[in-house]
């Protein structure tokens, strides 16, 4: 593939070390998508019944397993891509150049999960140049998390009406014509336990929060980050991951699953090679790299989505969830915000590793399907103000 500078334009966005709650609100800092950049969305259908019905890791796993699929492609254009995780799903901004081929492996590994999971991961897309016809926004800027790792922001209604359009009773998604075409999940994995709380926390919240009006969008969405900063301290404090509390899992069932996942079946074989890799595992986080791969896992967790609202998985006592809470009830009561929140005991982990050294990322949710069981609390909030 040849690319352009548009094609490169996330790539060339500058990474701001500004504490997010003023990031925000500097719009001088945030860029216009690209008129021919696209939007795609995942969605696994009925994902709160199969949530409720305690099937919270294989729609987890889905999700993430969407995630790579489209983070391959680019990755062998050699260009970079914004792209939120949502638990049941995710949403990715590309240019023309991808497009189609994102599409095309969509379908493909939305036939092998309905085959093998009974899931339907559906996809759709939104050109941004409908977005801006319509009157939409959608500004992005790039967020420094850490020394290693950097997140999109988003602000504008641009990808909220996305998501209203391609999950909308009336969208017609694309008929599946790839046939054979090979599908690329190299470097999914899904191999950690669920993650108690860090020491001296007590449970994980997973929490949505949208601005009731677009227009103050960047104004209450940075007052919430600021709650948080102020009730649970820096994000490092609310960080749900920590080392002391993984469990690295090499169970037969949890590997044969990852499997099917990437592959659409279980190749005995390959399972047995994958089984020994993974019980190195244990000798391999002892030493100087993979103490160095801990950490930087830690510090490469994606715990905080802001795709127009705010979207965080944080850990923290009762105590500082009851404060939080009151605060936000306080805003949702003066009509500046409508939020969801699951309170878990546990987070989970998913990943995307293409190289052990500097090339991983680690995707959490709040256990139980914390995301997902949140957004159903936010979407009666909206259903009954309609």
């Amino acid at each position: 593939m040849i690319t352009t500078d548009q094609d490169h334009f996330y790539s060339n966005l500058q990474i701001h070390k500004t504490p997010l709650h003023q990031l925000l609100l500097r719009k001088d800092l945030f860029k216009e998508v690209p008129i021919d950049w696209h939007i795609i969305i995942t969605d696994i259908k009925s994902s709160t019944q199969a949530v409720n019905a305690g099937l919270h890791e294989n729609v987890n796993l889905i999700a993430t397993g969407s995630i790579v699929t489209v983070l391959n492609i680019a990755f062998k254009a050699n260009i970079a891509i914004p792209f939120f995780f949502g638990g049941d799903g995710a949403t990715f901004i590309v240019p023309a150049l991808i497009v189609d081929k994102a599409m095309s492996a969509l379908q493909v590994y939305r036939r092998n999960t309905l085959q093998n999971f009974n899931l339907d991961l559906r996809a759709g897309i939104v050109p941004v140049k409908e977005i801006y016809e319509l009157g939409h926004l959608l500004n992005i800027s790039r967020y420094s998390i850490s020394k290693v790792f950097s997140i999109p922001i988003i602000l504008g209604n641009g990808l909220d009406y996305a998501e209203k359009i391609i999950k909308g009773e009336n969208y017609l998604f694309a008929k599946d014509d790839t046939f054979d075409e090979e599908l690329d999940l190299s470097g999914m994995q899904c191999r950690w336990d669920k993650i108690q709380p860090p020491e001296n926390s007590e449970e994980v919240v997973t929490l949505i929060a949208v601005a009731r009006n677009f227009n103050r969008q960047a104004e209450v969405l940075s007052h919430v980050i600021r709650q948080l900063d102020i009730i649970y301290g820096t994000p490092e404090k609310r960080q749900p991951i920590s080392i002391p509390k993984l469990i690295f899992r090499t169970s037969f069932n949890n590997l044969g699953r990852e499997m099917r996942h990437r592959l659409g079946k279980i190749k005995f074989f390959e399972l047995i090679k994958t089984w020994f890799i993974n019980a190195y595992g244990y000798i391999y986080f002892r030493t100087e790299s993979g103490k160095k791969y801990l950490n930087q896992m830690v510090e490469m967790s994606d715990t905080l989505v802001i795709d127009g609202r705010l979207n965080t998985v944080i850990t923290g006592t009762k105590l500082q969830r009851t404060k939080l809470e009151k605060a936000l009830d306080l805003l949702e009561k003066n009509g500046e915000i409508l939020y969801g929140v699951y309170v878990s005991g546990e987070s989970v982990m998913s990943c995307y590793v293409r190289d052990l050294e500097d090339d991983h990322i680690h995707f959490v949710d709040g256990a139980e399907g914390g995301y997902t069981k949140a957004a159903a609390v936010l979407k009666a909030k909206i259903k009954d103000m309609q």
